[in-house]
């Protein structure tokens, strides 16, 4: 894993780049966002792929878990990712909250994660 710090208007992205998964419990979560704090980063930009498959089931309760601790540590994420191969209407609706709210965002590209967290700031 590698971590790309991008400055866009001021504020500092972390793009996160790997092809292995990266979040895969509640403790990599912390690691990650301790990681990017630590490198002076605003946001995480994180690819669908680098996220455990179960967190995208909600029966698993594995994205709450793990977002839970970047809402607790004040931390901006967003996900690149295509989400419509996902099943079930929970999801979706769980997305469309997610990104009302800001902090947490599912997005199609990477131009849209940057711009949603940049803007939200």
């Amino acid at each position: 894993m590698t971590i790309e710090l991008i400055e866009i208007n001021g504020i500092c992205l972390a793009e996160i780049v790997s092809e292995n998964i990266v979040l895969d419990n509640t403790q990599d979560a912390v690691d990650l966002i301790a990681n990017c704090n630590f490198q002076g980063a605003d946001g995480i930009i994180l690819r669908e792929e680098n996220v455990i498959e179960s967190f995208f089931d909600l029966k698993t309760k594995v994205a709450g878990d793990m977002l839970q601790k970047f809402s607790s540590y004040q931390s901006r994420l967003a996900i690149v990712g295509d989400f419509a191969r996902f099943p079930g209407n929970s999801l979706r609706d769980f997305i469309r909250e997610s990104n009302k709210m800001g902090r947490i965002n599912f997005v199609d590209t990477l131009d849209e994660a940057k711009n949603c967290l940049i803007k939200k700031k």
